[in-house]
């Protein structure tokens, strides 16, 4: 299980685990901050530059995107935006799935969302021209929460739709994104559970594939979205219950983590200046890290 770290030690020791249960500058720092000075920079488009303003943007000043906001853990970041006052918009195939999600939900549990600060526009991440039409220069931050099976979805979704995302972001002048991938993706393998380290390398071989190819685009040496003040989010096995309020980044074995837990991590890496974990590629759960508990619900494991 990963040990809780004091921030001197934290300071020092940057890449262990560390329980994220209290209240500082940024709710998730455990570690010295790596958030970007605010400021202006350039980020290659096309053989040309655009100005991207590096920094975060405070909940209720910001706008966001979230693609796969109809999944589980989109829902998730959809629902807590909007409850910190922040604008949402969902590019979805199906909007009519714009629902509340089980664990921020309540009682409200799948009921159509409706607020006046949510906009939903009908698409998919597989298009350049839809993406586009819902990343523009009013968008502060992008969450990457995209799932499902590779014989729903296609067997490049994943990082198809990331580039997308990577590309229009650039045009528009927009820094800030975080990309929900999975324990056992890139340099995590080992961190997975040795049954699901199974599935990784057989039922589960195309989607970790998409899964990896995905992370490079970001964390790769010629990554197009290595630029950006990107956080990869690796969360252990994902539940459907309502936030704890505990997230523990690790380097051991991954637990279980609601994905309301894992939304709200998301939202940090939006909506917090001293977000400790942008560039990096953090292994998160609540339970433990030792531990693995299935999901019960519709979803599988690893759906976002």
């Amino acid at each position: 299980m990963a040990a809780a770290a004091s921030h001197a030690s934290a300071r020092a020791l940057a890449s262990r685990a560390a329980p994220i249960t209290g209240a500082s500058k940024s709710k998730f720092a455990k570690s010295r901050s790596l958030a970007r000075t605010p400021g202006a920079r350039s980020v290659g488009r096309d053989g040309g530059v655009v100005s991207v303003t590096a920094g975060a943007t405070p909940a209720a000043q910001s706008h966001i995107v979230v693609i796969g906001g109809t999944g589980a853990t989109g829902a998730e970041c959809v629902v807590q935006a909007l409850k910190r006052g922040a604008k949402v918009t969902v590019l979805a195939r199906t909007p009519s799935k714009m629902a509340q999600p089980p664990g921020s939900g309540g009682e409200a549990e799948g009921q159509p969302i409706s607020d006046p600060n949510l906009t939903v526009v009908q698409g998919t991440v597989t298009s350049a021209a839809d993406v586009a039409k819902v990343i523009t220069a009013e968008t502060t931050g992008v969450v990457i929460a995209l799932g499902g099976k590779s014989k729903d979805v296609g067997k490049t979704m994943l990082t198809d739709g990331s580039l997308n995302v990577i590309n229009a972001m650039k045009a528009a002048g927009v820094a800030r994104v975080a990309v929900v991938t999975s324990i056992g993706a890139g340099d995590s393998a080992d961190q997975a559970p040795f049954v699901f380290k199974i599935l990784m390398s057989t039922v589960m071989r195309s989607i970790f594939t998409d899964k990896n190819n995905q992370e490079q685009l970001f964390l790769g040496p010629a990554g197009p979205g290595r630029d950006l003040e990107f956080c990869i989010v690796r969360p252990g096995g994902l539940g459907l219950g309502p936030p704890t309020g505990i997230v523990n980044v690790i380097d051991g074995e991954a637990g279980s983590i609601a994905r309301s837990d894992v939304a709200d991590f998301c939202l940090g890496v939006l909506f917090e200046e001293e977000f400790p974990y942008l560039g990096k590629s953090p292994c998160i759960s609540s339970v433990g890290g030792t531990s693995w508990t299935k999901d019960r619900g519709s979803k599988g494991m690893m759906e976002a």
